[in-house]
Parts: structure tokens; C-alpha cells; sequence
């Protein structure tokens, strides 16, 4: 079973990476993925090759029996029945090309979504702060799609159109006056495959990004259902995803407009050839320079040449979207993680737990400044209060010592040692943090709990972490018990009931250093406080650092820190700074006018 779970995927990861040279067409960079899938790839080609030599072979054998039968000499018998023959072979061989290809298809897509995925996961916190989830959601879905069917079908329909090569060679072999006739058209053919290569591409961008729109739309839309309904804004919403929609009709009814244009060029040239051909042909058989079988298959050769015109338009078109939806996706995977192990960074695997904040700077945005040389320390054990006005820096600490964000001077460190120096995933192994906005996934109640240890962690210590958090009541009480299912993102509970699961969470991770980050702000007073209880043990030799603004809460700790427009303002015992404190007596007051309202 997985962290979810679910049952562990067979899928055996991306063999290859896409090409970091950034300066490459994009698709040398795809191509490491194709290769690594060279096997069913290759048979594909191989297979798609010799069904259309099988097939090209066809006319000609049609030829000498339409030969046979006017001039009635030689046997029907042989010519039918390797006309048969070569039917079979050309539909067998095609037959297992798709299969082939569909294969290598399907593989390449699952690698390059695991790839986008796996690098969505490195990536730092400041690139989230900046990127819309619906448009990482369109370029893992519908962008990659796009590039995965020009990748794979592109050379497939490559390799198709050689059989207009073969059928050429064929009609030389019967009349190279007649072939060249029938090749007349090809450079107006190639003269219009550029222009529509020009004026698809700018299109194909415009399309996939107004698509991404909607998804980011819809995306916000879903998550924030509640909002949406709680201020009366449906139709509001309606008309936003209206015009959304509207813009993605216009870039569609465009790109169908330009196909309009030119793909009719495409497709019927290639019948101003047959007609040129059936016109010289004919005065060729009537004056007997060519035989009625010839004509006939030079005939059937020529339609054969058809296919690959007609593909040369769906393979501009594939190739258009195909290069705008890889330079979106590329945008994402050129994308470089801000906090990174650093060279030689070593694994911390226990840790005493003492902190030091050491003249730490940090902002968000560079003029505006959230922590101001912050130095504090946290004895191993020791349990600290951190309190504040809303946007006095609290929730910036906790994100600088599980590394979601670098100080921009400073130095913070665990048992003396610089965090920068450590592995992020230890680092993060050590630290737990529970947040007052806490995410629950859609499983089980048993899965959301254990998901920091899903291969360690028995029932036995499932339902332990959870009475410590106070859930264990509720839990039982829900249809299912520890099985029930609750719904995305966790609200089919209360908000207090998250929050108690969040806290069951990180409680069974067993970390030595715990950030409590108002992860009691949705619960119940009186709830809290047999939450408190139960804390009360298992915070003993565990440093434990409580971002709050109750009473209640702050008297887990041993010292409490104020914080001040990024700076600390003062620090002691709960007793003392009420006696000699304004500042914080104005917190406490405000907070507690708060939760009475």
C-alpha cells in the first residue's frame, strides 16, 4: 500500500530525462524519453515499413492480371493469389505497428508526466507563490498529450509517407514522362505546408494557454466552492468562466478558420495530379504507349501518394500545437529549485533538538522587510510561545526552519549545526509542523494519519496519535470509523476536527523538534484544553515552538517571545510579560475579543 492507500503502481518511473539544453529544437529535447523506449519504438517503425512495402507491391500484381486478362495469355491464378498474400501480410504487419506504437505512446506520455511531477515536487515554495495551479494542472494534462501524439505519431506518419517514395519509384519504373507529370504539383504543396507552419504556431500557443485559463478557472472554482456560495457569487462566476470559455472559442474558430484556408490546398492538389495523369495516361494507352495495367496501377500508385499529402497538413497542424505545448511545459521543467541541498550536505538523522536564530533577515519581496535580525534561542526540550500581531513574522520562523524558505542573512541552526548544511529531507524529518490551515487528503481516516510513516506505523500507533490529539471521540463516530473516506481536502469534517487529525499526523511522525503554528485556532475551547492534556506528556523532551495568540495555548510553553513588526519586541514568562508588557497585553486582549465573537 501506498501513503494514499492505494495499491503501489507497477509503473517503473521515466528511464530517461529531457534534455536540459535549453537552446535545442524542442523536440531533441523529448527525444532522450523516445529512445529510452527505442525497443517498442523501433518495431512500430519497423512493422509500419513493411506493411506499406507489402502494400505498394499490391498494384502491381493488379496490373498483371488486368494484363493477363486483355491480352489473355498467362494464368489469373498466381496473380490473385499473391495479391492475397501480400493483402494479409500488409494488414498483419500494420496490425501489430499500432500495437507497437500505441505502446511506446502511452510510455512516453506516463514518463513525461512523471517527470513534470517529480520536478513540480523540487521546486521551492516561491514558485508556487507565483504560479497558477490551473495552468500546471493544463500543461501536465492537455499539453503534454499534445507533445506525446507528435512525438510518437510523427514519425509514424514519417515513415507513411514513404510510401509515396515507393509508389514514385514504382510510377518511374512504368513511365517517367507520367510520373513527372504527376509530380507537378509538389512544390505549391510544399510552398503551402510553410505557410501554414508560419501561421498555426502563434494560434497553437494562444489556444493552449486560453485552455490553461479555463483550468485555473475551474480549479479555483472547485476549491473554493464555499467562498463562491457563501457571498452569493455564482453567476458572477458563471459569467467569468463565459468569457473564459468565449476566448478559447475564438482561438478555436480561429485555428479552425486557418485550416479552412489551407488545408483544402493540401488535400486537393493532389486530384489536379490524378486528373493531369488520367489525361496524358489516356492518350498514352490510345496510342498504345502504355498498357491498360499500367495506367491502372500508375492509377492506384497515385492514390497511394494522396495519404502522405493529406498527412503533410495533420502533420503541420500536430507539429504546430506539439512545439507550443512543449515550450509551456518547458517553462515549468527549465524552472530551478531555490532551496537545494547544498554540496556535501550531510543527513541528521536525530537531533537533540536546540534552535538558534542568529541575526536573521528574511523578506518575501525585497522592499518590504518580514523578519529584522531576529536572534533567539530554544534550548533542547524547551517550550517556546511565539506571539504577535497578524504579519509580525510568526509563520515566516516555522518556514525558515523547515527550509520552505533561506534567510537572506543569518544563520539558523539545529544542535549547532547550520540547517543549509543538512539534507532537506532529514531536515524536514525532524521538524513537524502543523499549520491552522490543515490538509487532510480523500482517503481514509487511517491513511491521513499515518501518512508520515505509512510503512512503519500499525493501528496500534495510528489510534495512539490520535487519542494524544483528542480525534479519537470523533473518529469512532464517523460511519467507518478509522476506514472512513472523507472528502477532498479534508471538509466533510469541521474545521477543529482537521486540525485534530493534522495534529494526530505529525504527533505519529515522532519529531524532536514540533512547531504548533496556531494548529488550535478552529477547536473548541474546552476541546483544546483535554487536547493540552494529552500534549502535555508528549511535548516533554521535545522542543516545541507554539505559534498562538489564546491563553490557553500559550500556557504549554515555558518562555513566551513576542514579536514586533518582524523584531522581538520582548520575551519571558507569560506572568511576567503581562505585568510588563503593553504590547502584549494588547495581543491577548484582541485575541480573546476575537474568539468571543
Amino acid at each position: 500500500m501506498n501513503p494514499l492507500g492505494g495499491v503501489l503502481s507497477r509503473y517503473p518511473g521515466p528511464r530517461a530525462e529531457i534534455s536540459t539544453h535549453r537552446d535545442w529544437p524542442w523536440w531533441r529535447r523529448v527525444l532522450p524519453v523516445i529512445a529510452s523506449h527505442r525497443v517498442s519504438f523501433v518495431a512500430a517503425v519497423v512493422l509500419s515499413l513493411a506493411s506499406l512495402v507489402f502494400q505498394t507491391l499490391v498494384p502491381n500484381e493488379l496490373s498483371r492480371a488486368v494484363n493477363v486478362v486483355v491480352t489473355g495469355r498467362g494464368s489469373l491464378h498466381g496473380a490473385v493469389e499473391l495479391t492475397l498474400l501480400l493483402g494479409i501480410l500488409a494488414g498483419v504487419t500494420g496490425l501489430l505497428s499500432r500495437q507497437y506504437l500505441y505502446r511506446t505512446a502511452f510510455d512516453v506520455e506516463a514518463d513525461l508526466r512523471s517527470l513534470i511531477y517529480e520536478h513540480l515536487t523540487s521546486l521551492s515554495f516561491s514558485f508556487y507563490d507565483r504560479v497558477q495551479s490551473g495552468q500546471l494542472i493544463s500543461r501536465a494534462n492537455s499539453d503534454i498529450r499534445s507533445v506525446q501524439m507528435y512525438s510518437t505519431f510523427a514519425p509514424l506518419i514519417v515513415v507513411q509517407s514513404l510510401i509515396g517514395v515507393l509508389a514514385f519509384w514504382f510510377m518511374l519504373a512504368i513511365n517517367v514522362t507520367l510520373a513527372l507529370v504527376a509530380m507537378i504539383v509538389m512544390p505549391i504543396l510544399y510552398v503551402v505546408g510553410l505557410k501554414m507552419r508560419q501561421v498555426l504556431f502563434p494560434i497553437s500557443w494562444i489556444t493552449q494557454a486560453r485552455l490553461a485559463d479555463v483550468a485555473t478557472l475551474v480549479d479555483e472554482n472547485v476549491n473554493g466552492v464555499r467562498v463562491v456560495k457563501a457571498f452569493a457569487q455564482e453567476e458572477a462566476e458563471i459569467n467569468r468562466m463565459a468569457d473564459a470559455a468565449e476566448r478559447v472559442a475564438w482561438a478555436y474558430e480561429t485555428d479552425a478558420r486557418i485550416r479552412g484556408r489551407w488545408s483544402p490546398w493540401v488535400q486537393n492538389l493532389p486530384q489536379v495530379a490524378i486528373a493531369l495523369v488520367l489525361g496524358v495516361g489516356g492518350e498514352m494507352v490510345i496510342h498504345a504507349q502504355l498498357t491498360v495495367g499500367a495506367i491502372l496501377a500508375f492509377t492506384a500508385y497515385l492514390v497511394m501518394l494522396q495519404a502522405p499529402f493529406m498527412m503533410l497538413g495533420q502533420l503541420v497542424m500536430m507539429g504546430q500545437r506539439a512545439k507550443a505545448s512543449a515550450e509551456r511545459i518547458f517553462e515549468v521543467l527549465d524552472e530551478t529549485p531555490d532551496i537545494t541541498d547544498r554540496p556535501g550536505a550531510r543527513d541528521l538523522d536525530s537531533a537533540r533538538g536546540e534552535v538558534e536564530f542568529d541575526h536573521v533577515h528574511f523578506a518575501y519581496r525585497d522592499d518590504v522587510p518580514v523578519l529584522r535580525d531576529v536572534t533567539l534561542h530554544i534550548g533542547a526540550g524547551e517550550r517556546v510561545a511565539l506571539v504577535g500581531a497578524t504579519g509580525s513574522g510568526k509563520t515566516t520562523v516555522a518556514r525558515l526552519l523547515t527550509r520552505f524558505y533561506d534567510p537572506l542573512g543569518g544563520v539558523i541552526r539545529i544542535d549547532g549545526l547550520d540547517i543549509a548544511d543538512l539534507t532537506l529531507h532529514s531536515l524536514r524529518r525532524l521538524v513537524g509542523v502543523v499549520t491552522d490551515d490543515a490538509f487532510l487528503f480523500s482517503v481514509s481516516v487511517r491513511d491521513n494519519i499515518a501518512y508520515a510513516r505509512p510503512n512503519a506505523a500499525d493501528d496500534d500507533d495510528v489510534v495512539a496519535a490520535a487519542r494524544a490529539a483528542g480525534a479519537d471521540g470523533f473518529i469512532r463516530d464517523l460511519p467507518l470509523g478509522y476506514d472512513t473516506v472523507i472528502g477532498e481536502r479534508g471538509y466533510t469534517l469541521s474545521g477543529g476536527q482537521r486540525q485534530r487529525l493534522a495534529i494526530a499526523r505529525t504527533l505519529l511522525a515522532n519529531p524532536p523538534i514540533l512547531v504548533l503554528d496556531d494548529a488550535t485556532s478552529a477547536i473548541d475551547v474546552h476541546v483544546e484544553t483535554a487536547i493540552h492534556d494529552a500534549l502535555d506528556s508528549l511535548l516533554e523532551h521535545r522542543t516545541t515552538l507554539i505559534i498562538a495568540h489564546r491563553v490557553s495555548t500559550i500556557a504549554l510553553a515555558d518562555r513566551v517571545i513576542v514579536l514586533d513588526e518582524g523584531r522581538i519586541s520582548a520575551q519571558g514568562s507569560h506572568e511576567d510579560l503581562l505585568a510588563s508588557s503593553e504590547l502584549y497585553r494588547r495581543i491577548l486582549a484582541q485575541a480573546d475579543a476575537e474568539d468571543r465573537s
